[in-house]
């Protein structure tokens, strides 16, 4: 009797967690697809008047254009897709050409690797511009975006003009991201490899897996690359983020021109949940010529 106590509490267990798993991908993706009262009927991500499949880098990735100006990309976080960034594409579009994509793996781009990186997605990112003939971008990363971003602005620097982080870090450790943070990836991770041993097809599971690999064991950014980013980058975090507060502050203090925004009373998800303050912030930055205030404060007086 003790035996089968055990095995049907084990069994209680296990599907609790999975409950507790599926309501936090179910709160997040409520969070990445939230709007305003005003947002746009138009379907984002699913727009066949728009939607189109550029093939880069061995892959199919899809994307959207909207409004005219100087171009904008847009890039998504993780297990998100253009729809998470509606609040922007309907806020930017009025004076931007806004370009949204899945990144690889995501909405309706296609996967085509065993191993999804940042820097695997910086790439095809780069070659959607080059697809597209843009030289040169505004750009705005959410989360993983961020990271995306950073990585875009490193490796392909001719690519970037300006560009707004939202999140972003430069390691998976509990050094740049909070421990409770660090400890649900990797209790989640456990839950998804246990659903895949059992053969279990409710979801796509080794998808899932992929994208909490991103999570918990990249990226690895170097304080070097971030130091040789040569635009100008606006860090902007929650002042109640996943990202540490600090470590915000690290990247901004490696920047040659960066400025920093830590958001009174937003979390994480500040684009969907204090968009208008989101929005105003990035948009002030790339309109405004870049100029960091002399550090002297006795100047003027």
């Amino acid at each position: 009797m003790m035996k089968m106590n055990n095995f049907f509490r084990t069994r209680y267990d296990f599907r609790l967690q999975c409950f507790v798993v599926y309501l936090l991908l179910l709160v997040t993706a409520t969070l990445w697809s939230q709007t305003s009262p005003q947002a746009s009927p138009i379907p984002y991500g699913q727009n066949p008047a728009v939607g189109r499949m550029a093939p880069v880098n061995g892959f199919n990735m899809y994307y959207e254009v909207y409004g005219s100006g100087a171009p904008l990309f847009l890039i998504h976080g993780n297990g998100g897709n253009i729809s998470s960034m509606k609040n922007q594409i309907d806020y930017f579009k009025q004076h931007y050409r806004v370009i949204v994509a899945d990144s690889r793996g995501h909405g309706r781009s296609e996967l085509r690797t065993d191993s999804l990186t940042y820097r695997q997605m910086a790439d095809d990112w780069a070659a959607l511009a080059d697809y597209l003939h843009l030289d040169s971008l505004y750009v705005i990363g959410w989360s993983d975006g961020g990271i995306i971003g950073l990585l875009l602005a490193i490796e392909h620097p001719s690519k970037v003009k300006k560009m707004v982080t939202m999140g972003a870090n430069l390691q998976p450790d509990t050094s740049a991201v909070y421990d409770w943070a660090v400890n649900w990836v990797a209790r989640t991770r456990k839950i998804v490899e246990q659903k895949i041993d059992s053969g279990d097809t409710s979801q796509n599971w080794p998808l899932l897996r992929q994208h909490l690999q991103l999570l918990g064991d990249q990226p690895h950014i170097a304080l070097s690359e971030i130091e040789s980013i040569r635009v100008p980058v606006l860090i902007v975090a929650g002042d109640k983020d996943i990202i540490r507060e600090e470590h915000s502050v690290r990247i901004f203090q490696h920047l040659r021109k960066g400025h920093l925004a830590i958001l009174p009373g937003a979390t994480h998800y500040a684009p969907a949940t204090k968009t208008a303050l989101f929005n105003a912030t990035a948009e002030r930055f790339f309109s405004e010529p870049f100029k960091r205030p002399d550090s002297d404060w006795t100047k003027g007086h």
